[in-house]
């Protein structure tokens, strides 16, 4: 059963550009949930204000605040880090959570005509696990209103976290979130795929299986898989056989082995390490060097004081020859079930 769509992205010359491509600016919100990070928030400023530091030194980052005094508190930990402010802006949009990946603007663009549009994806905070989420909700269409941009509202839940772009028509996601009851039970497979190329630009889709353990959003790409070029994924793998992720992983590469892009090419697969297990209070917390964020001259790694942490660094340098690495430790923001990408989202440039 296929769907009527009309004028989609698609239809009107839009497309999501990969995270390498040039930007405008990286989006966050501010992060206020103590739920999100029980018992530790106030440890995560210090690496949260180190990231936005890393991005600001070359573009913009634009910043997510309820009012005037979360802004101020967020100043005094960007001041404290010596960020460069001038690279950075406020926007009174008030959120419910930290998650800017899965619950802000997803941009594309025309590249013709040299026009953005922002697409506003339904949102129900991973299937309705952390209610409320009604302002993460209409974040996007706040700011399409607000930058006076096209707005496209297609009628399911989707987030940012759980597809991954190459910028050449390809999309690659998981079977475990994308088709999980909780987000959209009433439609098919085939017509999840069709919303994904009509409102992401998109040719193909690529499916892999099941997400790394602890992660609460049932799967999401961005903690195992990413492109890093037209043709090249950086996968994270388990080495020890032993752990539970070491199966899962197992079976996500050998699927990428098999797939072929739109124009018969085989994916370049590079390995990456995992992290020996990060417990904190008897959970095991969802940690992959696979979460950064590529800016315009940075990636910006989660790192936990461990034994990969160098060889993570030094795998994620080599596929970004012209950006410099730089890893942040990660183990405190990680309580809060994601890191530095899943925190992020980026606005490209036209």
């Amino acid at each position: 059963m296929s769907l009527t769509l009309e004028n989609t992205p698609k239809q009107q010359g839009y497309s999501f550009p990969a995270e390498w491509a040039e930007q405008e600016a990286m989006w966050l919100s501010w992060p206020h949930k103590e739920a999100s990070w029980p018992g530790k928030i106030e440890t995560i400023y210090k690496p949260y204000s180190e990231f936005i530091k890393a991005v600001a030194e070359d573009q913009k980052v634009r910043i997510n605040v309820a009012d005037e005094a979360m802004k101020n508190f967020a100043l005094r930990h960007l001041e404290a880090v010596n960020a460069n402010l001038a690279n950075v802006e406020f926007y009174f949009h008030e959120t419910n959570d930290a998650w800017c990946r899965d619950h802000g603007p997803a941009f594309v663009i025309n590249k013709t005509e040299k026009k953005k549009a922002v697409v506003d994806w339904g949102y129900n905070a991973w299937g309705g696990k952390y209610p409320p989420f009604d302002l993460d909700d209409v974040i996007p269409t706040k700011i399409a209103n607000h930058f006076g941009l096209p707005l496209f509202t297609p009628p399911i839940v989707m987030e940012g976290g759980s597809v991954e772009f190459n910028g050449a028509g390809t999309v690659l996601t998981t079977t475990s979130c994308l088709l999980n009851e909780n987000r959209n039970p009433h439609l098919t497979k085939e017509q999840i795929e069709q919303y994904l190329k009509e409102f992401y630009g998109q040719e193909q889709v690529l499916w892999l299986g099941d997400g790394i353990v602890g992660d609460d959003t049932d799967g999401h790409i961005d903690d195992i898989t990413r492109f890093v070029n037209e043709d090249t994924v950086l996968t994270v793998v388990e080495e020890n056989p032993e752990d539970e992720n070491y199966q899962p992983l197992q079976e996500n590469l050998e699927a990428l082995k098999k797939m072929t892009l739109l124009d018969g090419r085989k994916l370049n697969i590079v390995e990456l390490p995992m992290p020996a297990p990060v417990i904190y209070e008897d959970t095991r917390l969802p940690a992959s060097y696979a979460n950064f964020y590529i800016a315009n001259k940075v990636v910006v790694v989660p790192i936990f004081n461990d034994k990969n942490d160098e060889r993570a660094l030094q795998i994620i340098q080599s596929c970004f020859p012209g950006r410099k690495v730089i890893g942040i430790n990660s183990v405190d923001i990680i309580w809060g079930l994601g890191s530095f990408h899943c925190l992020s989202q980026q606005e490209p440039k036209i």
